[in-house]
């Protein structure tokens, strides 16, 4: 199905299975670009997917203070990329846009371009210090009143639900914004994934309202410095977890365990109480080895999503 409205928007039912990667960085070669323009072609050609995600990355150095385990690069920007290196993809995408970045004006372009294989996902500043040129509020507000076409996602985060115990109303609130999907932080604790899935069912059928489907997102943890990467992202690695991959001597095919299992109990969860739901399956790290196993990892997931 390439109308990436009319896959969103069959509901009860939904499975989806999505594919997350990162534009390369701006000051990347001209020969080094055709390489990863290559490799990139190479690995989404073996994927049987729903829909392609492309990230838009912000530094988010004022999130946290301890220092970023991966040097921050300003990344291409995703639209162009998918325009200009992957114009031969006939599939749909999704866009990420971290709107702070952004001017009013900027966003109004973005959103009213006609496409039935585009959406997009709007992203807020990491923190309410962080001096921003559009807020997510606005953004909506934009988004609602160019009467874009352009399905309109929303992030989720399972971990700040088991904190505060209010994400499913904000899932409630940005769906009444106009989200019709949501697409998760990477997620290895999936107990705070399914207290949230059950939280917003319940909230939804106290008001009256159809789910829209949430993504859960996975990623292949294949070393101490991902590891790192991830709680810095904010991402809650279950203790137990984060000890058996230190100390596996196969840190990538744990991890691989995990993220199936973790897939087969979502998977059994949403479909049992009708949640509307999907998958996402991208890599945080540079390295060809966790990126070969993503690919695999799509590859197991579409044997049981859909």
């Amino acid at each position: 199905m390439n109308d990436l409205s009319a896959l969103l928007g069959s509901g009860r039912g939904t499975e989806l299975l999505l594919y997350g990667m990162t534009p390369p960085r701006r000051s990347i070669a001209p020969d080094a670009l055709e390489r990863f323009t290559a490799v990139t072609r190479t690995r989404l050609e073996q994927l049987d997917i729903d829909a392609l995600i492309l990230y838009d990355i912000d530094d988010e150095a004022e999130r946290i203070p301890e220092e970023r385990p991966f040097p921050f690069s300003p990344t291409m920007d995703p639209a162009d990329f998918l325009a200009d290196q992957l114009s031969w993809w006939d599939r749909p995408t999704i866009v990420y846009r971290s709107v702070g970045k952004y001017t009013a004006a900027e966003l109004d372009s973005w959103v009213r371009r006609p496409s039935d294989q585009l959406g997009t996902v709007m992203v807020g500043a990491p923190t309410s210090a962080a001096e921003v040129r559009t807020t997510l509020p606005a953004a909506y507000d934009l988004w609602q009143r160019s009467g874009s076409a352009l399905p309109l996602g929303g992030v989720t985060i399972p971990e700040r639900h088991s904190s505060r115990l209010d994400e499913h109303e904000r899932l409630l609130r940005k769906q009444r914004s106009g989200c019709s999907f949501f697409v998760t932080q990477i997620i290895y604790d999936v107990g705070a994934a399914m207290d949230l899935a059950s939280d917003y069912l319940y909230l939804c059928r106290a008001e009256n309202v159809e789910p829209v489907p949430i993504v859960f997102t996975l990623s292949i943890c294949g070393s101490v410095k991902t590891l790192e990467f991830l709680a810095w992202l904010g991402v809650r690695v279950p203790r137990w977890l984060r000890n058996e991959l230190v100390h596996s001597g196969d840190p990538v095919a744990d991890s691989y365990a995990h993220c199936v299992g973790i897939a087969r109990t979502l998977s059994t969860y949403c479909r049992d109480r009708g949640i509307p739901f999907g998958f996402n399956v991208e890599s945080v790290s540079t390295r060809r080895i966790e990126n070969d196993a993503s690919v695999e990892l799509v590859k197991e997931l579409r044997t049981f999503v859909g």
